[in-house]
Formats: structure tokens, sequence, C-alpha cells
């Protein structure tokens, strides 16, 4: 019985390239050396926050966010940051009578951004409006209340295992990895990633032919 699915939002729904690009124009270095320090810092085991730090060590990450805002380098989405499967998958889980939610470790101003997509989901949220960030037990309470339904009853759906999928099924979710973006490929074929998920996906469009559909709880 599958009620909700709730999808994590970078590298899950929405392309991280110009989140990074943009932070590495902000600081003055190549694109690539902080791409390639995030890949670096995640392999490490490490917030891909950790890349920023070695780059400008002592940095207060909330101040420069400021910083890039007032100044009109801020953060920004639109349609060509969605991953092209994203539109069709949703509403395909909507057509099947299942509640579709959104919930990431992402700004308030994200999350905003996200709700302007007017993309097929019944909420949106995120950590910073929460006040509780993944990988903490707490976002997980959080997506159990967005969700309106049991846990066992509830798909997390996210690309990243420290932050997405083992605490998920941790706190009683089913769990889905979605295998793209640098951690989805990193560690989709880990066999302790295997272990803990109960499906894994290559599109979002895989996702509505694995699930029973509502007609089948009756």
């Amino acid at each position: 019985m599958i009620r909700t699915v709730v999808f994590d939002i970078g590298e899950t729904l929405v392309r991280d390239d110009r989140y990074w690009a943009s932070w590495a124009d902000w600081l003055g270095v190549p694109r690539h050396t902080l791409s390639a320090l995030v890949g670096a810092v995640t392999a490490m085991g490490l917030d891909n926050a950790e890349a920023v730090r070695l780059l400008r060590p002592g940095i207060d990450l909330g101040e420069e966010r400021r910083a890039r805002e007032a100044s009109g380098h801020g953060e920004f989405l639109d349609e060509t940051d969605l991953y092209p499967d994203v539109r069709q998958g949703l509403q395909g889980l909507r057509d099947m009578g299942i509640r579709v939610c959104i919930a990431g470790n992402q700004t308030t101003k994200a999350g905003n951004l996200v709700r302007d997509l007017s993309l097929p989901a019944d909420e949106v949220a995120t950590s910073e409006e929460w006040g509780v960030a993944k990988p903490d037990p707490a976002f997980f309470r959080r997506v159990v209340e967005l969700s309106g339904a049991a846990p066992e009853e509830t798909v997390y759906v996210g690309d990243h295992p420290a932050n997405d999928i083992i605490p998920a099924k941790a706190a009683g979710l089913l769990t889905c990895m979605i295998r793209r973006g640098p951690w989805g490929n990193l560690w989709a074929n880990d066999a302790s990633v295997l272990n803990s998920v109960d499906w894994l996906i290559e599109s979002i469009l895989d996702l509505p032919s694995l699930l029973p559909r509502s007609s089948e709880w009756s």
C-alpha cells in the first residue's frame, strides 16, 4: 500500500549544474575546479559544502549566501533546471491516486522557486522552512507528517545514500534511489546502499509501474 511518494530536490528533480557553476563564478574559480572538489568531498563522505570551504577556509556560508542575494547573483531555478522526466513522472504518480510531495535540503527561497515551477505535486517543503536538515531523524519525522500517510505507506526518493536512503529507511519509510547525478551514480552499485533500498530506478518514469495502483488497496 503506497499512498505517498516524497521526492528529494537536488539531483533528483533538479540538476545542480547552475547552482555549482554560480558558486564557482562567485568565488572566482574555474567551474571544473569546484565540481571536482564537490566530487572529492562526496567520495570522502563529507557534506558537499566542504568543497567551498576547501577553496575559502573559514568562509561563513550563510553570510556569503546573503551577499550573493544582495548582489543579484543568488539562487535561481527555471524549467531548464528540471530533469526531463520530472513533470511526466510526477503526474503519472498522481494519476494513480498517489499523493506527491517534495522535501529536500534547500533554502526557503529555493522552496519558493520550486513552487513557482507549478509541478504536479501536492506539497513542497525545505529544510530551512522546517528548521531541520537531512540526515537528522527529525527531518524524516516531518516527511511523515507531510506525507499524511504511515511511514510504511510512504516512499522517499533520493540520490544520496547518507542524506536520503539510510535515514529514510531508519525512519521506517520505503526508499527509492535514483541513479543520476554524482551521488546516485557513485553509490548505485554499493552493496550497503542496495541493502537499504526497496527500489533502484534510472528515471522517475520507472516508478509508477513499480508501485501498486490505489484501486489495489481497497
